[in-house]
């Protein structure tokens, strides 16, 4: 039954679809993205970080696309973001609207910010991961005017990164977590050890 006053087009999508009841995606990157900020202040962030992973997964179109029961029911591309996914039978798990939402941009900062941890501005490069617990390292490469920033995240101890530096001969070098790099310190050619310390 239509409301009454008309609440407007909104009106024409059946229960579940769109603003109409939908899991609409800029709310839910923006949910993932807040999962894993609160993530990091815990004292034990791994089973939050698992679960700000658990929320990328559900959205990536790459991975709900290749998942054998999710993927047929999703029935879009699986490189473009959807607007929004259906939660009402008979359609629930379909995805809309692709090729149409800036939540797209959305999940490529969440996965860059809040699961990589980088953070960038105009003068500086932190880094400050929220990888989830199954992941034993992560790679990052920068390709910047000047050159090549290479970071290897790793679940090795300070000591452990420390002697893998000295080891290197290649002038491979340890960032703390959330430590500051100037970018106009930076060589043209620079590679950093971050240790996130030993796995659980």
């Amino acid at each position: 039954a239509l409301a009454e006053p008309s609440a407007g087009y909104i009106q024409a999508y059946p229960p579940g679809v769109r603003e109409n009841g939908g899991q609409y995606a800029h709310a839910a990157v923006w949910a993932l993205m807040a999962q894993a900020a609160q993530a990091k202040t815990l004292a034990d962030p791994g089973p939050a970080l698992d679960l700000a992973w658990q929320t990328f997964v559900q959205l990536s179109p790459a991975h709900r696309a290749a998942h054998p029961t999710q993927g047929p029911v999703y029935g879009l591309e699986p490189y473009v973001m959807a607007g929004d996914i259906y939660t009402a039978a008979p359609w629930v798990g379909r995805g809309g609207w692709s090729w149409y939402t800036g939540a797209a941009a959305w999940l490529h900062r969440a996965a860059l910010e809040s699961i990589l941890g980088l953070q960038l501005d105009a003068l500086t490069l932190r880094v400050t991961p929220g990888l989830p617990s199954h992941w034993p390292q992560a790679r990052v490469v920068l390709r910047r005017k000047v050159g090549t920033l290479e970071l290897q995240l790793l679940r090795i101890s300070v000591d452990a990164a420390l002697a893998l530096a000295a080891a290197d001969g290649q002038g491979l070098r340890v960032l703390q977590p959330g430590e500051a790099l100037a970018w106009a310190d930076l060589a043209a050619e620079a590679r950093f050890v971050v240790p996130l310390g030993e796995a659980a």
